[in-house]
């Protein structure tokens, strides 16, 4: 009975053993390349720091909060993150909309469907510098924009260039680029609603219109709030078409100046990495909130049999 009871035991002993060993690579490279530096970052946030310096990040000067207040104070700091706000109150609830469109179409019963659902979804894995690029080409003084728009009479616009139509420029792209992301995950939420349920609306009277609102979109709202949380987290974020387009320095008239943008500069071009940090954090901060209220809004997730 012993022996079984020691066998049993060196069996379990090995199974957490082995278990660990899977784990272990993740767990080191989480700590190496996340937990760590996370933390160095938060520490940086309260120092004087430059990669300039001849000290390390452990004998930088500690300021205390003053990098935290001093970007609440700083004027291109409040620029950024009003022009991020802007970007992400234009593109969230645009791109959901059409996003939702596409994935209703595409889950309908017309010809085809599998060539627009890949159609739709190819801007999503193309480069993000690439799309840029592609549309400075479309948007510049004599590019197919305005040469389209002078077939009505409309003169050619400077839309990168101009301090009114940047930001509003970037929205488009931003839209055109990743709505086939959403659309698809749309897709997945319309497909997991079972089709019993509207036939039992149908039977009961209800049209298309009183299926898609009573009906769809009540059980996509786990769907729905993903989306908008990912969106939402998205568009804060937002760098490499404000880098791209403005050529890294936020023009014109830091019009295209986000968060991020402004942070990699702070970091690494006037390499102030104490700030830089301070405004990761706040930047982080910021949207954590968003999403707490998100959730308290959707509340808990739909379910159905």
């Amino acid at each position: 009975m012993s022996s079984k009871r020691g066998t049993l035991t060196r069996v379990k002993t090995r199974e957490k053993i082995d278990g660990w060993l899977f784990v272990l690579p993740f767990v080191i490279s989480t700590l190496v390349f996340f937990a760590g530096p996370l933390v160095v970052a938060f520490i940086l946030s309260f120092k004087e720091y430059s990669f300039l310096d001849q000290n390390t990040i452990w004998q930088a000067k500690w300021v205390g909060f003053d990098n935290y207040l001093n970007a609440l104070k700083d004027p291109v700091f409040k620029k950024a993150l009003l022009n991020t706000t802007l970007y992400s109150l234009g593109v969230v609830p645009i791109q959901l909309i059409i996003a939702l469109i596409l994935a209703l179409i595409v889950d309908s019963d017309i010809k085809g469907k599998t060539f627009f659902r890949v159609a739709y979804y190819i801007p999503t894995v193309t480069s993000t510098v690439a799309v840029s690029v592609m549309f400075m080409f479309i948007f510049k003084t004599d590019g197919l924009l305005n040469k389209f728009l002078k077939l009505f009479g409309i003169p050619p616009y400077n839309w990168f260039g101009d301090v009114r139509l940047a930001l509003p420029s970037i929205m488009g792209m931003a839209i055109w680029s990743s709505v086939g992301l959403y659309m698809i995950i749309f897709l997945a939420g319309l497909q997991d609603i079972p089709h019993s349920l509207y036939e039992a609306a149908w039977i009961d009277g209800a049209n298309k219109w009183q299926q898609f609102w009573y009906v769809t979109l009540p059980l996509l709202r786990p769907t729905f709030f993903f989306n908008l949380v990912v969106s939402l987290i998205g568009t804060f974020q937002v760098f490499d078409q404000a880098y791209v387009v403005s050529g890294g320095n936020g023009g014109p008239l830091n019009a295209t100046m986000t968060v991020v943008l402004y942070l990699y500069r702070t970091g690494f071009r006037d390499f102030k990495m104490g700030y830089a940090c301070a405004i990761a954090f706040i930047l982080f901060a910021i949207i954590f909130a968003l999403t707490l209220v998100q959730k308290k809004l959707f509340g808990e997730e739909t379910q159905y049999q």
